[in-house]
């Protein structure tokens, strides 16, 4: 459900939204899309996360109509910078509900990839899934408008 300011959030979002996430890791995944592949992937990068006990790369994960960008927070060097004509899913776990996941295909290999990050807020993990969604439609908004007149 879009709050009712949607309209008013349609200008910061074409600069890029910011959130300061923890990244807890990667795994391959089979489909595109889908809650019961996300749940199980987020479930087995956590249980990896836990193994580890290593401290988490701090980044700011920047969402906008172009894709997603990752940089360190610390050193602010950009990390990786997703299209949003690759990520194929997005979503914030049931159960650990302060985890943002997203399931984009590598530029590299063209394996699909399932990211997750942990959020400080519930809440956090809600907005940018949220606002990646946002991002999805306006892509979709400006691509339509590009193509109309052909």
């Amino acid at each position: 459900e879009l709050p009712e300011s949607w309209a008013d959030m349609q200008e910061p979002l074409l600069e890029g939204m910011c959130f300061t996430l923890k990244y807890l890791g990667m795994t391959l995944v089979e489909k595109p899309k889908g809650e019961d592949m996300a749940a199980a992937a987020i479930r087995r990068i956590v249980a990896t996360a836990r193994v580890g006990a290593r401290k988490f790369q701090k980044v700011i994960l920047t969402v906008s109509p172009r894709g997603i960008s990752l940089q360190d927070a610390d050193t602010q060097e950009m990390v990786e910078n997703i299209s949003i004509y690759r990520i194929s899913y997005c979503t914030t776990d049931k159960l650990q509900n302060k985890v943002f996941a997203y399931v984009a295909q590598s530029q590299e290999s063209g394996a699909l990839e399932c990211h997750a990050f942990l959020s400080p807020k519930k809440k956090i993990a809600q907005a940018v899934t949220l606002t990646v969604a946002q991002a999805f439609q306006m892509a979709l908004d400006l691509w339509e408008a590009a193509h109309a007149g052909g």
